[in-house]
């Protein structure tokens, strides 16, 4: 079962809303009307989905959103009157999975909610993937640096430097970004 933290910013009853969520299988665990600590509320009750129903998302809500997103990711699913597009392009920046507008119909919360949820995992999928790009991307970096070092010291060329550092690291057992950190560290000490 879906645990439901539910954010309630609108003068309407929250009651209808924690029913209907009851009523589709969720477990509604809290639900407030403030959404100045979100990120502590999460921390504190771990919910699987974070559903805010709101008139307009002020600067605020979308501040704490991103707060969220950035500190600790959950699917974010936003039940809104407000049509505005710039609006609704800030919250998807902001990490909202999926920006409702107009009405909550119990029977589409369940549709609903699986969308944000398969949103939210491959927006995390690109974003480990991104991760990943950029450690490699950096390490790369590090090998040619190393690599250029070793080729001024050594006075050999850009394949026998490498070819150095391969031997290096197999000889050691350690990956190549390893042996170049190690080359970088000690020209840096030596200041050759």
């Amino acid at each position: 079962m879906l645990r439901i933290l539910l954010i309630n910013d609108t003068p309407k009853k929250v009651g209808r809303l924690r029913q209907a969520l009851v009523e589709s299988g969720f477990d509604v665990i809290d639900e407030t009307g403030l959404t100045i600590d979100l990120p502590e509320r999460i921390e504190a009750t771990r919910p699987d989905v974070v559903l805010i129903d709101t008139e307009s998302a002020g600067r605020d809500m979308m501040e704490q959103v991103v707060m969220v997103s950035r500190d600790r990711p959950r699917p974010i699913v936003m039940f809104t009157d407000d049509h505005d597009p710039g609006l609704m392009r800030q919250a998807i920046q902001a990490g909202v999975s999926a920006y409702v507008v107009e009405g909550i119909l119990a029977e589409r919360l369940r549709p609903i909610v699986d969308v944000a949820m398969a949103r939210f995992e491959a927006d995390q999928a690109l974003r480990a993937q991104l991760l990943e790009r950029d450690s490699q991307l950096t390490e790369r970096k590090r090998v040619e640096l190393a690599k250029g070092l070793l080729m001024k010291m050594k006075a050999c060329s850009e394949d026998d430097a490498y070819t150095l550092m391969r031997r290096q690291a197999m000889s050691r057992q350690q990956k190549l970004i390893q042996v170049a950190e190690q080359i970088i560290a000690t020209h840096e000490m030596l200041g050759v």
